[in-house]
C-alpha cells in the first residue's frame, strides 16, 4: 500500500501499532548500519521509508528514473505482510546467497523474492542478519554491484541489449493468395467396434 505521507515520523503514525513497533525496530537495525557518511540517507520515496544514495554522492541517480536518488532499501507496510526492499543485495548474486544462508540458519522461514523480504511480525525476521547485510553494503560496494547490473551485458540482474531479430526463413513455396484456397482434410474414418460374441 502506497503511502501519501510526506515524512517517516508521518508514515509512521498512520501504521496500526503493532506494523508500527515491527517497522520501527527494522529501521532501527538499518539506521544503525547504514553507510551515511557514504551519502546513504533516509527518506520517503516511492510511498514508503526509503534509504537511497543521494544526488550528491551519486549524481547520475536511478535509472529507471534519473530525478529520484539511487534506491539501496526500502520498508514498507503492505495489506498482508510487511516488506523490506533489499536493492543492496538484489545486484550482487555473492551477497543475495550469503543474506539467505544466513537467514536460513537463524531456523526462522525466509519468504523472499527477488529482492524483498516479506514477513509478518517482529519475530518472523532475524534482525541480526538485516543488520550484516546493510553494514556490509557500503555505499562504494552497493554502487559498483549497482553499474556492473545496469550496463549492457552486465550482471545476472542486469538490463541487457535485446537480441538481434532473425531473419524470417526463406519460403520454399509460394504464398497463398485470397483466392487459392487451402485442401481441406478428410475427416477421420469411424472405427468399427469389435462385436461381443
Amino acid at each position: 500500500m502506497q503511502s501519501k505521507a510526506s515524512t517517516v515520523a508521518a508514515y509512521l503514525a498512520e501504521l496500526p501499532p503493532e506494523r508500527r513497533k515491527a517497522i520501527a525496530a527494522v529501521r532501527k537495525v538499518v539506521l544503525e548500519n547504514l553507510d551515511k557518511k557514504g551519502g546513504l540517507q533516509e527518506a520517503m520515496q516511492y510511498g514508503m521509508i526509503g534509504y537511497s544514495l543521494s544526488h550528491r554522492a551519486y549524481p547520475a541517480g536511478y535509472h529507471c528514473d534519473p530525478k529520484q536518488p539511487l534506491p539501496f532499501a526500502s520498508l514498507a507496510s503492505q495489506k498482508n505482510h510487511i516488506a523490506l526492499y533489499l536493492f543492496c543485495i538484489y545486484s550482487s548474486e555473492e551477497d543475495r546467497a550469503r543474506f539467505e544462508a544466513e537467514w536460513k540458519a537463524t531456523g526462522k522461514k525466509l519468504d523472499m523474492g527477488k529482492g524483498c523480504v516479506r514477513f509478518k511480525k517482529l519475530e518472523d525476521i532475524p534482525l541480526e542478519v538485516v543488520a550484516r547485510a546493510i553494514k556490509r553494503a557500503t555505499a562504494k560496494r552497493f554502487v559498483a554491484h549497482y553499474e556492473a547490473a545496469i550496463k549492457p551485458g552486465g550482471g545476472a540482474r542486469g538490463k541487457r541489449p535485446a537480441p538481434a531479430k532473425k531473419p524470417a526463413p526463406a519460403r520454399s513455396k509460394p504464398a497463398r493468395g485470397k483466392s487459392e484456397a487451402r485442401p481441406r482434410r478428410a475427416a477421420p474414418r469411424a472405427r468399427p467396434r469389435a462385436s461381443k460374441a
